[in-house]
């Protein structure tokens, strides 16, 4: 047995339900990490999400913007939120399931876009951003990384020069510049988290999760860029033993500009 674990930035989970439910159909993760719901807790479908398995849910929510949650057929042993810059924000659950070989802890993150000007005098957005980083950084280490953890999320940084369709052209365009870059590093050597994405996907592949709606022909162009990644401690990483990038998902009616990234866990559940 295994544990599919998938993250997908569904840009508002109500309009997008049928969405969950035909990804559900292809894939059938066992348990669905998603950003920006755009919902308060109360408003969150779990009895249409219920018919599709899904038991268990996590979730901290928002109205109108931001939002996340994990939905599982696993149970919980624990659930946890953090939160960041003291905006009230919604941006961040975490959940624990217990495995054959002890437990496992699971963030989901939405990191702020950060607006469209990468200068943080001129664009608080940007600030913010910066901000919400660096206290990722103070917190995900140590004790907090030194057991099995797994880290996914829309992190909205493309860190490598394959994880956008031109290096050149974006450097200074906001989710690929070098102060972000720079930053969502230092978040993961904090922890230390390793990208189980390029671990299983070298770095010399071009690889997106991401594709604006201003591209009228999305897959023809394929200006995409990697902004969804899973992470994984030292403890759990040698247990991700595939990764995929969803990218038919992209390609539905009205659908997210994100695709699911789903990563196979040689795991065995305990109740």
């Amino acid at each position: 047995m295994t544990i599919t674990l998938a993250t997908w930035n569904i840009n508002s989970i109500r309009p997008r339900l049928h969405h969950v439910a035909q990804f559900n159909a292809d894939r059938a993760p066992d348990i669905l990490c998603l950003q920006e719901i755009k919902v308060h807790n109360d408003q969150f479908p779990t009895a249409a999400l219920k018919k599709l398995g899904y038991k268990h849910f996590a979730i901290n929510g928002q109205k109108g913007y931001h939002g996340v949650a994990i939905l599982s057929r696993i149970p919980f042993a624990g659930i946890d939120m953090h939160g960041f810059c003291d905006k009230g924000d919604a941006r961040h659950i975490e959940v624990t399931i217990d495995t054959d070989q002890g437990p496992l802890r699971i963030h989901n993150f939405y990191v702020p876009a950060g607006g469209d000007i990468p200068d943080p005098v001129l664009n608080d957005k940007f600030q913010h951003k910066l901000d919400f980083l660096e206290e990722m950084k103070g917190w995900l280490n140590g004790v907090e990384t030194s057991n099995a953890s797994i880290l996914v999320g829309d992190l909205n940084i493309a860190p490598h020069e394959n994880d956008v369709w031109n290096h050149k052209q974006l450097l200074k365009v906001v989710s690929h510049t070098p102060v972000e870059v720079d930053a969502l590093n230092a978040v993961q050597a904090a922890g230390p988290w390793q990208d189980v994405v390029r671990n299983h996907i070298p770095v010399d592949h071009q690889l997106y999760s991401w594709w604006s709606y201003r591209s009228r022909d999305w897959s023809a162009a394929d200006k995409g860029r990697r902004l969804d990644h899973i992470w994984a401690t030292d403890a759990a990483a040698d247990k991700v033993s595939a990764i995929e990038v969803f990218r038919d998902a992209r390609g539905w009616e009205k659908p997210s500009d994100h695709a699911p990234v789903i990563a196979k866990l040689d795991l065995v559940p305990q109740d």
